[in-house]
């Protein structure tokens, strides 16, 4: 599914929609150059599940902890990554599981060390606005997919 996203507005009713087809267990890569809009989708996908704190980057952090809605919604950003290892040495697996949700920035920074992509999201910067594109990777990710586009085309 690729879309073009005219700005911010545009870009929070897709994070509405998102937040709306979010299941336990869903590995979703958000790709994408600096400033393209990935921690801006993450914080929208947030506020569609009705989190109403400050949802900052987990550039230094590394990772951010959002228990909400029905969730346990971990937001990765791996920017910070030099090596692949530094995957492992982090100690982040465990979080992959079936109970939670992982949004993970900069995932080819952790090279093919991370669990499959059940959706991965691409964004682009155009003019005033940005490109998406959402590819499924799995038969979970496929079956979002067709719920998103059912349920709240885009």
């Amino acid at each position: 599914m690729t879309r073009y996203l005219a700005g911010d507005q545009e870009t929070g009713k897709l994070g509405a929609r998102l937040a709306k087809i979010l299941e336990p267990g869903l590995v979703i890569y958000l790709c994408g150059d600096l400033g393209a809009g990935k921690t801006a989708l993450a914080r929208a996908i947030l506020r569609g599940l009705g989190y109403p704190g400050k949802v900052k980057s987990p550039t230094y952090t590394l990772v951010e902890l959002y228990r909400v809605s029905r969730l346990n919604l971990y937001h990765f950003d791996l920017y910070r990554f030099r090596d692949p290892l530094e995957w492992e040495d982090a100690g982040f697996r465990d979080y992959f599981n079936p109970e939670s949700v992982c949004l993970v920035e900069w995932p080819e920074k952790a090279g093919d060390l991370l669990p499959p992509a059940d959706l991965k999201i691409t964004l682009n910067i155009r003019g005033s606005g940005r490109n998406v594109e959402i590819e499924p990777g799995t038969e979970t990710g496929r079956r979002c997919l067709a719920q998103l586009e059912r349920d709240a085309p885009v």
